[in-house]
């Protein structure tokens, strides 16, 4: 059975769902006019001035962090690790790749997530690829929706939501702290109920607090490690995009890696980490308030932007500046905390690398839950009402506690494989509403272009 499913999971998440993905980002990248490139300047001025007038359950902010909580996780230090380790330096030529045309995608999302939202019965708002095919493409092809729906319960019960992430805490801080993984489970579940029992303004105000937070503390670390080695960043550059076009030779303890495995371990992390795409992050931005979808567009676009273009270009980097990319003797889980080992001291017996990466590893898989609980209920609410919130969030809360306990490895591959068949559904909605994205992109810009005619003819006005 394991075998079936490892095969199956390598199938699904082969070079046709990758072509796709990528293929989606290049269309919307030339119907919209390259517009993570032209409008990223002001996409990342909205993070904190969007005005936050419309209708919505949270604040602009809080849909980008509570997204970015889901996205920004193990991905990001592990994920990153694991390509460069399989696919060499090249590996992260090809992750950029990939999030510069998931931007587009990523932009498109926030879009339809905004255009086609709805309350439920409780008059929460409600969104995401679900309501932008049922409500955008019609009826006929609700079950369509259905299919990315309960894929999505499934990977936030049994799969990104919960026991991978449990699993990566609980690891983490028994091998650095050598506390019982067990414990910490229980710990974990309680704080998640106490936080998830209190909805999706409770799960925002935890990740507008949490995320920017412990992406600065990353940043930081990073960021030191790299001026200490400063003498390897332009070779590192140099060997990035020497690598990603050709093979990279045997070094050290690496192997060696062809052009193919550069690019499906780049694309194929990319993709992992910031979920362009797979049709999670528009439910999150469904619940923001704001007036225009484009404008939430664009605030959504730079997630994808700050997952994959600055954190996972710095724990590369990382993992490069300090060699250990090419040890073969140690995990490719360990290949990130062996870098920060190499440059921070050891405190009271302590590694600072470890306690710090601990630190970081343990908040993003943390906030990793919570977004992907939020995903899980409102799949579960699309499926079954809001009758079904409550139990879903004690069965949630259920898993997480049963996390540290369990090691389901034909949970993990199911789960990585429904969480590959989501972006099926939501890819066909995004190509074939992708007009409404076009139109609703330029109503906006037009709209801002008004206005800021309208503030220099009221000048003159007042001058004359």
């Amino acid at each position: 059975m394991i075998q079936f499913l490892d095969q199956l999971d390598s199938f699904i998440w082969g070079p046709p769902l990758l072509v796709l993905l990528v293929g989606t980002g290049i269309m919307l990248t030339i119907r919209l006019g390259l517009i993570q490139v032209t409008k990223l300047p002001q996409a990342l001025k909205l993070i904190f001035k969007s005005d936050d007038s419309g209708e919505g359950d949270i604040s602009s902010f809080g849909a980008l962090c509570t997204a970015l909580a889901a996205t920004v996780g193990t991905g990001n230090i592990i994920g990153v690790a694991t390509a460069l380790a399989a696919g060499g330096p090249g590996a992260l030529f090809w992750m950029w790749f990939a999030a510069f045309f998931g931007m587009a995608t990523k932009y498109a999302e926030g879009v339809l997530a905004i255009k086609y939202r709805q309350l439920d019965e409780n008059g929460q708002v409600a969104g995401g690829p679900m309501y932008y095919i049922t409500n955008g493409m019609g009826e006929k092809f609700k079950p369509l929706a259905i299919f990315f729906a309960f894929s999505g319960g499934l990977v936030a019960l049994f799969g990104m939501g919960t026991f991978t992430q449990v699993n990566a805490i609980t690891s983490s801080i028994e091998n650095t702290l050598h506390l019982p993984a067990e414990g910490v489970g229980l710990v974990l579940a309680l704080l998640v109920g106490i936080i998830t029992f209190r909805g999706i303004n409770s799960i925002s105000k935890v990740a507008e607090k949490v995320v920017p937070v412990m992406a600065a503390c990353y940043l930081i670390i990073c960021v030191t490690i790299l001026v200490i080695n400063h003498a390897s960043l332009l070779p590192a550059f140099e060997l990035i995009f020497k690598s990603a076009l050709t093979p990279t030779a045997a070094v050290g303890g690496f192997t060696g890696a062809t052009v193919a495995m550069a690019i499906r371990n780049g694309v194929a992390r990319g993709v992992f980490s910031n979920e362009s795409g797979l049709g999670s992050a528009p439910i999150a931005a469904a619940a923001a308030k704001t007036e225009w979808a484009a404008e939430q567009g664009l605030i959504s676009m730079t997630g994808t932007f700050i997952d994959s273009l600055i954190i996972c270009t710095l724990t590369g980097l990382t993992l490069m500046v300090t060699g250990v990319w090419q040890m073969s003797d140690v995990a490719t889980g360990a290949l990130t905390e062996t870098a920060f080992n190499t440059v921070l001291p050891t405190i009271g017996g302590l590694p600072l690398g470890s306690v710090l990466l601990m630190v970081c590893l343990s908040l993003f898989a943390f906030t990793t839950i919570l977004g992907w609980n939020y995903y899980g209920e409102r799949c579960c609410e699309f499926l079954f009402g809001v009758k079904s919130i409550i139990p879903y969030r004690l069965i949630f809360v259920l898993m997480v506690g049963l996390g540290a306990f369990l090691q389901l490895e034909a949970v993990w591959l199911i789960a990585d494989i429904v969480n590959g068949l989501m972006a099926l559904p939501n890819l066909i909605a995004i190509v074939a509403l992708s007009g409404v994205v076009v139109a609703e992109t330029k109503a906006y810009f037009e709209h801002l272009q008004e206005r800021k005619q309208q503030s220099v003819e009221s000048i003159q006005a007042m001058e004359d």
